[in-house]
């Protein structure tokens, strides 16, 4: 046989690898919402990922007609399975039940019995955001008692406020009214103060509306009782802080290490701190360390750098191992994780982190979110935690904002 013969033989043979297939298809949730960044992983891939697009649609060149996939999606169960790149392929990704309480009664208020008018969602550029039903006009005839919550999520309005700086476009219904009670600064409003320490004090006042002559407005006014800021217990806090090299611009890593630096000052010799950090691996920055030795915190804060990916898994569970390890009874233990939202959670399921930080809040030890940044920013993830966690959910965009969250309230 002729040597070139041979030859065309082996390489026949010894590359059948060189055929390339065309994996398509989009990723949808249960009502049909097409959705933009979900994290897309293929067995002939390895760890490589790769994400959808506009709608929800994806184009990955594969190896093998037949593959294996793995989708992950803020909020959604994990979906795995095996594929072929001969059709188009419609993904499905179902709703974790936390997600869907959250988008299921999200009312700015609640009326009795009055019928739920349909939801609405609200996410842009890769970002997602927890849906909300708002009241059209409700005749206090007819449905005299309506009702609201004030809850622990300060955080949309300082995104609306992002927004429209950026000048991008706002749903009308994007703010949450007891959000925007949480966010404004109301100490220039004469409040009467609760006669004691278990009770509210209210007030109210009835005026013309301007834009109906037809209606009345009802200005409401709330007080709970102050905390006397003398007698506060002692904190344990764990500072969970995203270094990832995602969080590389002035409004991510450099804002935080600035926040926390003013928060670090209000600390007294009696509160502990402790600095964990994950970005290309998970570190602890900083040991326990006395609220009073300030220099040493801030210079680890100061050392700061973005780089790596994001194994949020481990980190997250290596910062509940040293608050567990230095828990105050009765006093203040709390982790604070601070992202810009791409907070992976590793091998393990978002329902499985949920759980996780259940557990640990029925062990006393409570969790803190603090969101920065802009694009892939995931404002109902870190909402579902802080909720789990029994703890409370900011946006930072800004120093003063930052001045606001950690040090007056």
């Amino acid at each position: 046989m002729k040597p070139y013969l041979l030859v065309c033989i082996f390489v026949c043979f010894a590359f059948p690898s060189f055929s390339q297939y065309f994996l398509r298809g989009e990723i949808k949730d249960e009502k049909g919402r097409q959705l933009e960044r979900a994290k897309i992983l293929l067995v002939s891939k390895g760890n490589m990922p790769f994400y959808s697009g506009n709608f929800g649609a994806f184009g990955i060149l594969c190896p093998y007609p037949q593959d294996t996939i793995t989708v992950f999606y803020d909020g959604y169960e994990v979906y795995k399975k095996a594929v072929n790149t001969k059709v188009f392929n419609e993904i499905i990704l179902k709703m974790l039940p936390e997600t869907a309480s959250l988008y299921a009664n999200k009312l700015s208020s609640r009326t009795t019995n009055l019928e739920d008018n349909s939801e609405s969602y609200f996410a842009t550029l890769g970002e997602s955001y927890s849906s909300l039903i708002e009241n059209q006009f409700v005749n206090a005839k007819q449905y005299p008692e309506t009702g609201f919550s004030l809850n622990i999520d300060k955080a949309s309005y300082s995104n609306i406020r992002r927004f429209i700086n950026n000048g991008m476009y706002v749903p009308s219904n994007a703010v949450r009214i007891e959000e925007m009670l949480n966010y404004f600064d109301l100490r220039g409003l004469d409040f009467q103060k609760p006669r004691d320490s278990s009770s509210f004090s209210a007030a109210f006042t009835i005026t013309n509306c301007p834009w109906n002559n037809n209606n009345f407005l009802l200005f409401v006014q709330l007080q709970a009782p102050k905390i006397n800021l003398d007698n506060i217990p002692p904190n344990n806090l764990v500072l969970l802080i995203d270094i990832s090299g995602s969080m590389d611009h002035p409004a991510k890593l450099p804002l935080l290490q600035s926040a926390f630096k003013l928060l670090i000052e209000n600390l007294r010799a009696e509160d502990k701190v402790s600095i964990v950090t994950y970005g290309g691996g998970v570190h602890v920055a900083l040991s326990t360390t006395s609220g009073n030795n300030k220099q040493k915190i801030n210079n680890i804060i100061d050392s700061l750098y973005a780089d790596g990916d994001t194994p949020g898994e481990n980190a997250i569970r290596t910062a509940y191992s040293i608050a567990k390890a230095n828990f105050i009874p009765n006093g203040n233990n709390r982790i604070i994780l601070a992202t810009d939202g791409d907070f992976n959670v590793g091998q393990t399921t978002e329902q499985e982190l949920e759980n996780l930080v259940t557990f640990q809040k029925q062990s006393g030890i409570f969790l803190t979110c603090l969101g920065v940044g802009m694009g892939n920013y995931k404002d109902s993830k870190l909402e579902i935690l802080a909720k789990k966690g029994n703890g409370n959910f900011a946006y930072i965009d800004n120093i003063h904002e930052a001045e606001k969250i950690l040090i007056q309230e």
